[in-house]
């Protein structure tokens, strides 16, 4: 006798369809799983006939031969399981088969006969969408299912409960299409927290209107982690196609809420100084995104920026330019998306003192040089906007007037998104940070005095291209939050004064 049944496998965030095919015929007892599975998916024949004994299922006899196709992609992990014990299902008559072959099935079968959740479930049900009516999910990853339009989602418990299902006893209702609530950043820390800073805010708050890279440097206590703390509170809203490429990821990392599936606001990632390489970029046996793809559409914050290991901090220069990351495997390789705010923050010398108004500095000229080495050259010039951040004047402190809300700068920071929005609309463009040099000179026109200066300053300092590419683009933005579709001469001062910090501490 044979079967088919549909599955969904993953590598990444590249789903693909599977086929279990089945073969029963006569002989000794025995299943046999072929097609390039792994040792966990080898591992589901005994779950799986567990599963069946403890569910009061037949299971079939003689020999039964299961083939995973295509037979020259290699399958892993637990997903599977479902589909096999719904093919075996399929042998011994307990299911109907017509209903099967619109439908695909995904899930890890236990011992007790429940089906466990898995990772990964958004990006198959995207693509079971294309192609099925039905996709069955266990019944934790049903919400996440649910949020993909075109296919009824249901989500599954046990065994028996799905064979009551199919085989027409005790129909199951499909999960309800899942629709996201409005982001809620009213439990994010607040700007009217912080204390001065004037300078800063107005510096954060470009970087957020553009998605720019910010490098902030200052003495301790100065208030740079505080800073980019708040960061999410003004941040713009996710448009719904970024959600999913965000939703994608975190999906297959797990790390997803059950109750709420689909991510509205914006990730904000911040690892400790001690990550590794591929903590930040990615990788294992089977590779996993790193904090820097889980901070896709969102900021990755790098505390202590100097006390990173060089290699972890070289590896983010890659990513920061093309806004992905490849990890290469012998199997192949895996690319996952990196489109992201890269905030860092430091002090200025190992005790953190050099340049301050008051106090004395007590390292050597070589211990600082040392320090501010450790950022080298080539990932300094990938900040868009270079940060001072000055200690907090006592009257600023002590003053009892409340500062400007998150919100009063979120709405600021959300009609310059949408400025970038409708001028980037089906170009893939994202944001004024994102712009492609082909596109630069179009959406970024000068009037001829904010050019000359522009010019003059390029000659002066000896601006990399890279450097040029950037104050244009943050010139870009600031004349966006001032509602100017020309880039005039105040803008391009602003976005150079956010590119002063390396002549100061660097000497470049």
């Amino acid at each position: 006798m044979f079967g088919k049944v549909n599955s969904i496998g993953l590598t990444g965030l590249n789903a693909f369809d599977v086929y279990v095919e089945i073969e029963a015929s006569a002989g000794l007892p025995a299943l046999d799983i072929v097609g390039l599975a792994d040792i966990a998916v080898r591992e589901s024949r005994d779950r799986i006939r567990s599963a069946f004994r403890t569910s009061g299922l037949d299971f079939p006899k003689g020999r039964v031969l299961v083939n995973l196709a295509p037979a020259d992609v290699k399958k892993s992990g637990s997903v599977h399981d479902l589909a096999i014990a719904v093919a075996l299902l399929c042998v011994t008559g307990a299911v109907e088969t017509e209903r099967i072959k619109k439908a695909a099935f995904v899930g890890e079968v236990s011992l007790s006969g429940e089906i466990r959740r898995i990772n990964g479930v958004l990006p198959m049900a995207i693509l079971a969408q294309q192609g099925f009516e039905e996709i069955y999910v266990p019944k934790e990853n049903a919400l996440e299912a649910s949020a993909v339009r075109g296919i009824k989602a249901y989500g599954v418990e046990s065994l028996q409960q799905l064979v009551g299902h199919l085989s027409g006893r005790s129909e199951m209702p499909p999960e309800p299409v899942f629709t996201p609530s409005k982001a809620d950043h009213i439990s994010a820390m607040d700007f009217a927290d912080v204390k001065g800073q004037s300078a800063a805010k107005k510096a954060l708050e470009v970087a957020a209107a553009g998605g720019h890279n910010v490098l902030m440097i200052g003495s301790p206590g100065s208030g740079k982690s505080m800073l980019a703390k708040r960061l999410p509170s003004i941040l713009p809203e996710m448009t719904f196609e970024e959600s999913i490429e965000t939703t994608n990821v975190h999906s297959v990392a797990g790390l997803l809420d059950s109750k709420h599936p689909l991510i509205t606001t914006r990730p904000f990632r911040s690892p400790h100084h001690t990550v590794s390489a591929a903590g930040l970029a990615g990788g294992g046996t089977i590779p996993r995104p790193g904090e820097i793809s889980l901070a896709h559409n969102g900021v990755l914050f790098l505390d202590e920026l100097a006390e990173f290991a060089r290699p972890a901090l070289e590896i983010l220069r890659q990513p920061l330019e093309d806004m992905k990351v490849t990890i290469s495997r012998v199997s192949g390789s895996i690319t996952y998306p990196s489109s992201i705010m890269l905030v860092g923050a430091m002090n200025p010398c190992p005790c953190g003192y050099y340049g301050h108004p008051t106090r004395k500095c007590i390292c050597s000229k070589n211990q600082v040089d040392h320090y501010l080495n450790k950022i080298s050259g080539p990932l300094l010039d990938r900040f868009d906007i270079h940060l001072e951040v000055a200690p907090v004047e006592f009257a600023d402190l002590s003053s009892g007037e409340r500062e400007e809300s998150s919100e009063s700068i979120r709405q600021r920071v959300q009609a310059a998104r949408d400025i970038q929005n409708k001028r980037f609309k089906d170009t893939g463009i994202t944001c004024n940070a994102r712009i492609t040099p082909e596109l630069l000179h179009e959406v970024c026109p000068m009037s001829d005095r904010a050019e000359r200066m522009l010019g003059d300053i390029f000659d002066k300092l000896g601006l990399s291209a890279r450097a040029y590419e950037k104050i244009l683009k943050v010139a870009r933005t600031v004349a966006d939050m001032d509602g100017s579709d020309i880039i005039d001469k105040p803008h391009i001062a602003q976005a150079v004064q956010y590119r002063s910090l390396d002549r100061k501490y660097w000497k470049s």
